[in-house]
Parts: structure tokens; C-alpha cells; sequence
């Protein structure tokens, strides 16, 4: 999965594989700054009792805008009646993401499968459906999907490591994008996965931020980052990290907005 110094042997722990990750350059400081913005966000009073509204809003901004990146519509007709297949599918994989955390800690492959159906359903045609949930087959995609999985559940498996959520987010989401395992929807795929984990690790247990507005907003540094990462490097890796946790600032941002539009 990790080249260069992203490289993890099977006969590495993932908290060794992934810490140096963490100490490299820029990257401590975003992640500060990163914890302190959504730590606010859930100090909001009306988060504190009304947060299921707040969340479920999140929800949904997180999924319009995911599809939008996506080349898909971002806005959901009057009348709630959603056409547009990549909104269709965004909207269904937010909707699964809390009730897949437990398999995504225990089983993360088989969540990242339960994903594809949801988000590429209305792509194909019915004798298509049965290849939804199937990575490519692909020796190199098998094995890095395997080593993310094993990463994924080692990392979840002790909440009180040292692998920072942001990081451990911004790992999940690069190597999702940069392997591209089923061959469509890998970007939804790859945020709903990325915001599961923010999730999960506890950096944002009841799923406030919205990270996703601003992969819309900065579309072509998003971009830009990915390829980064893509690219091996320690400058890549870090900048990639770097850009992850300023959208969770700006994330942040838009949780804020919409417990303020709650609270009134």
C-alpha cells in the first residue's frame, strides 16, 4: 500500500507502518488544528442534545456534495425525487454509513464492497448487478486492498494508539482514490470511506463535519493532492495530509453553520 516511506510489510504492525506519517513535516500542527475546529463544533449548544438533527444534515450536504464531485448533481429536486444516478447512489451510501461502522472496523472490504453496490446500483444495467461489490481483478489492487483492510482493523482495533484520526482518514481516502479498485464511484467510495473513519476513530463520533464541501469547493487542489499522495513522496504525503485536515477545518466551518441555522 505505502511506498517509500508509506511502505508496510505484513509483518509490520499498521501503528508502526503509519507513524511516521505523523511526524512529518506541517503534518502535527494540522492535525492540532484540525481536532480544536471540530472539538468546537461539539461544544455548539445545539449540538450537545439536537445533534441527530445536526448530523443528519450533515448527512446529506456530505452526499450532495460528494456527487457533485463526482461530475453528478448536487442539489435534490423539489419534491425529493432523486434522478441523477450519482446523487442517487451518494445519497444511499450516506444514509448506510452508521449502520456499516461496526463492519467497517471488523471487516473493512467487505463495507467498501457494501458501498460500490449502494453507489454504482443505477449505473449498470441488470446483467451488470452482479459484478457490484467486486474490485477489478487485479493482483496489485487485491494486495493493496488487503493491506489497507489490515491497517484499517489493526488501527481500530486499538482506540488508544497513536495514529491521529485525521491521518488515519487522509490514508484511507488517498489510497482509495489512488487505487480506484472498482473502476466507478471510487471517489464517493473512497469519502464515505474516508468519513467513516473520521467517524470511527473518534475524532468526530457523532458525524458533524462536512469535509466534503470543501473537496467541491477546492476541486482542482483536491485534485492536485491526490495525485501527491499517488505519488509516493514524503512532500506528497505530506501535503495530502495537510490538505485533508484544512478541509475537516473548513468542515468544521459548515457544521458550525448548520447548528446555527438549528439553534436560530
Amino acid at each position: 500500500m505505502f511506498r517509500h516511506q508509506r511502505v508496510a510489510s505484513r509483518d509490520v504492525n499498521a501503528q508502526e507502518s503509519l507513524r511516521p506519517l505523523v511526524q512529518l513535516p506541517g503534518v502535527p500542527e494540522a492535525v492540532e488544528t484540525a481536532r480544536s475546529a471540530i472539538d468546537e463544533v461539539h461544544e455548539h449548544p445545539a449540538n450537545r442534545r439536537g445533534w441527530p438533527t445536526t448530523a443528519a444534515e450533515a448527512s446529506v450536504r456530505a452526499a450532495r456534495a460528494s456527487a457533485a464531485v463526482a461530475g453528478g448533481a448536487a442539489e435534490i429536486p423539489e419534491g425529493g425525487e432523486v434522478s441523477d444516478p450519482l446523487l442517487a447512489g451518494s445519497l444511499r451510501v450516506a444514509e448506510a454509513i452508521g449502520p456499516l461502522l461496526p463492519t467497517w472496523q471488523r471487516a473493512p472490504l467487505q463495507a467498501l464492497a457494501r458501498l460500490h453496490v449502494l453507489a454504482a446500483a443505477d449505473l449498470v444495467g441488470e446483467h451488470e448487478q452482479e459484478r457490484l461489490g467486486r474490485p477489478r481483478a487485479d493482483e496489485e489492487v487485491s494486495s493493496r486492498l488487503d493491506l489497507l483492510a489490515r491497517t484499517v482493523t489493526e488501527v481500530s482495533g486499538n482506540a488508544q494508539g497513536t495514529i491521529p484520526g485525521p491521518v488515519q482518514a487522509a490514508v484511507v481516502h488517498g489510497e482509495l482514490l489512488a487505487l480506484a479498485p472498482f473502476g466507478e464511484v471510487d471517489g464517493i467510495i473512497a469519502r464515505a470511506a474516508s468519513r467513516m473513519t473520521v467517524i470511527a476513530s473518534g475524532l468526530d463520533p457523532k458525524g458533524l463535519v462536512v469535509p466534503e464541501v470543501a473537496h467541491f469547493r477546492r476541486q482542482e487542489d483536491y485534485a492536485a493532492a491526490a495525485r501527491g499522495f499517488a505519488s509516493g513522496g514524503s512532500e506528497g504525503v505530506s501535503s495530502w495530509i495537510e490538505y485533508c485536515c484544512k478541509t475537516l477545518e473548513t468542515g468544521s466551518r459548515e457544521a458550525k453553520s448548520i447548528a446555527d441555522s438549528v439553534q436560530g
